[in-house]
């Protein structure tokens, strides 16, 4: 095996076009507990952007290869490792650094998956599939006919949201600002579809009446959570996981005084850092089997090239897309 492989790095933080760049890395011998994989495919995730730009919550420290999920297979492994193999299917579970050919790292940094899961799905389950799962388990105890609110439901959360919660048994009512996305989401699972704006409210304020629903998962801030929050059941959670609008959530006090809404937040990269092994295998692994069913399914754009990264930085910044823009790192 040759000894350079090559990644996608940036030596200082920018505009992703002008600085990021390939380059050759040398592949260092493994120490006892380390695990190199072959890495396959790599989605490029705003996350992705935003830490090339140097706009993320994680401070990027230049030289670095980004990339904050991907799928392969291990190559070889360090003498002391027991939980993986040559041949297993792996995806990264920390930090950045997926961007690239081969990726060495210790043996935690690794989850197993099982052998004929599609490549391409694996890995695509890191982000936001496992913010789905999080949404959906660790903040409300939800019961099969619950209803929830949902908001940016046709991003890569959303969708994913939409199938896991359909899978569960929950009721979606979920809010998106084009109307034509509504046949879309209905097809895909979601039970409800309105548009996001007042008109949308007072449909979704009649129909939700005999539903109130226990929790809204919000990524989008400003006006829109307002609406989720006027929409919530009394002593409701709303979880907020994004911000798309750009616009700070201000409550008004009747929503914290008089129903008693609960606010959380988010960031599913620090739950990772936090979760121990077995609770990461007890998300993953549902996941993962629904993913082999195709129960869940993240929506392709396009499959680039490494060698064609720029495009793939174009691609994955436009507004309209049909779904995920992943890098072929073969």
């Amino acid at each position: 095996m040759n000894s350079l492989s090559l990644c996608l790095r940036f030596d200082q933080t920018g505009r992703p076009a002008d600085v990021l760049k390939m380059a050759e890395q040398e592949l260092v011998a493994l120490g006892p507990t380390d695990v190199r994989v072959r890495m396959r495919y790599a989605p490029v995730n705003p996350a992705d952007l935003n830490f090339i730009e140097g706009n993320y919550g994680r401070v990027a420290l230049p030289p670095a290869i980004p990339g904050h999920e991907g799928a392969g297979t291990v190559e070889a492994i360090g003498s002391d490792v027991t939980s993986l193999k040559p041949g297993d299917v792996v995806i990264p579970l920390l930090g950045a650094g997926c961007w690239t050919q081969h990726l060495i790292a210790t043996e935690s940094f690794f989850a197993q998956l099982p052998a004929s899961i599609d490549l391409l799905q694996a890995s695509m389950l890191r982000i936001n599939p496992m913010t789905a799962w999080h949404l959906l388990t660790q903040h409300v105890k939800l019961e099969q006919g619950d209803w929830i609110l949902l908001n940016a439901a046709n991003s890569g959360v959303g969708r994913a949201l939409i199938q896991i919660a359909r899978q569960m048994g929950i009721q979606t009512a979920n809010f998106v600002r084009r109307r034509e996305l509504r046949e879309e989401l209905l097809q895909l699972g979601a039970d409800k579809v309105f548009t996001d704006d007042e008109e949308g409210l007072q449909e979704a304020k009649t129909f939700l009446q005999r539903h109130p629903p226990k929790l809204a998962c919000n990524a989008v801030g400003g006006d829109s959570a307002l609406r989720q929050m006027e929409l919530l059941a009394s002593e409701g959670t709303l979880v907020t996981y994004g911000a798309m609008s750009r616009r700070s959530l201000k409550v008004p006090n009747k929503y914290l005084i008089f129903k008693g809404i609960r606010l959380d937040g988010l960031w599913i990269s620090r739950w990772y850092e936090k979760a121990n092994r077995e609770r990461l295998r007890e998300a993953l692994e549902p996941l993962a089997q629904m993913t082999l069913n195709q129960e869940l399914h993240t929506a392709v754009d396009e499959v680039v090239p490494m060698s064609e990264f720029r495009y793939a930085l174009e691609r994955a910044a436009a507004e309209f897309r049909s779904g995920k823009v992943v890098l072929d790192l073969a």
